[in-house]
């Protein structure tokens, strides 16, 4: 049994300590006068121009806008219904095109093809397009088991345009996966879909968390186009607030809303990008 020892550090190293705590302060100190500075600036230019106080009384009239954030965090919350249901019928929709995509042997070409061309139209088409073409297309079929809420429609067309993007998202990691893992697997016996299921897309998930949050975080600035086919959201909440007193302070207060809910998944998709970063470095010993 070894002896405890205790660790005393030496005078350098003492003075190396004082050295990086200084440096760190300096940096902390110099980077705190550089932003105060900037926005200073930055301030003072916005306030010296000539249509100052016109601007802030058209935009930036707290009073009033804290009289109409009410209204506006009731349609904020239409917003985040859609984002929760759309989110999840993308990521599941996505995931079914890209394993779509991915099937081997020339008898399932027709289900490739379909996959392709569903990804190929709905990334090539403007989502605002989609969302008029669902939102105006569909109701005028008149058939009685087809939904008609704006909101609904809205959240048809999010999840038609979004799920493209994601399957290539899918599609990217379940490639990335290296083909010996699939030839290991299929070696010890297991079928085409346990490979998928258990090795494959597992792996693939991992590779693809952090484009998935951006993908989220930009889907959550999109919920707001629902508006256009009439659903009473944040963003429309603020234009009738508008249309009563030409102020335009709602849509500001709008926006601020939807910046508050997107930051949170920003910096999360920010920590998840740089863990997995940091785990694919130490895979490789690097």
């Amino acid at each position: 049994m070894s002896a405890p020892t205790t660790f005393a550090p030496s005078e350098l190293e003492l003075a190396r300590r004082d050295w990086r705590r200084g440096r760190r302060r300096r940096s902390t100190g110099i980077a705190l006068v550089s932003t105060l500075a900037f926005a200073g600036t930055v301030a003072l230019l916005v306030t010296s121009a000539e249509g100052w106080d016109r601007t802030r009384d058209t935009f930036l009239d707290a009073r009033y806008g804290w009289e109409v954030l009410p209204p506006v965090l009731r349609g904020l919350w239409l917003n985040v219904r859609v984002l929760a249901v759309a989110a999840v019928c993308v990521l599941v929709l996505g995931l079914g095109l890209a394993l779509l995509r991915t099937l081997r042997g020339p008898v399932l070409l027709p289900l490739r093809l379909a996959a392709t061309a569903y990804t190929d139209l709905f990334r090539g088409l403007p989502l605002l397009v989609v969302l008029y073409l669902v939102g105006f297309g569909l109701p005028s079929l008149r058939i009685g088991w087809l939904p008609t809420e704006p909101a609904v429609l809205g959240t048809v067309a999010l999840v038609l345009v979004y799920s493209a993007y994601v399957a290539e998202v899918f599609r990217a990691g379940i490639e990335g996966v290296h083909p010996s893992q699939r030839a290991a697997a299929r070696s010890l016996g297991l079928t085409y879909a346990q490979t998928m299921r258990l090795v494959v897309v597992p792996q693939a998930l991992r590779r693809v968390v952090p484009p998935l949050l951006n993908d989220l975080v930009a889907l959550q600035k999109d919920v707001g186009l629902i508006s256009v086919l009439g659903a009473v959201d944040a963003i429309r909440a603020a234009q009738i607030q508008v249309a009563l007193t030409f102020d335009f302070t709602p849509y500001v207060v709008a926006g601020l809303l939807f910046v508050l809910l997107a930051v949170p998944t920003a910096r999360f998709a920010d920590w998840a990008a740089g863990r997995a970063a940091r785990r694919e470095q130490g895979s490789t010993g690097v």
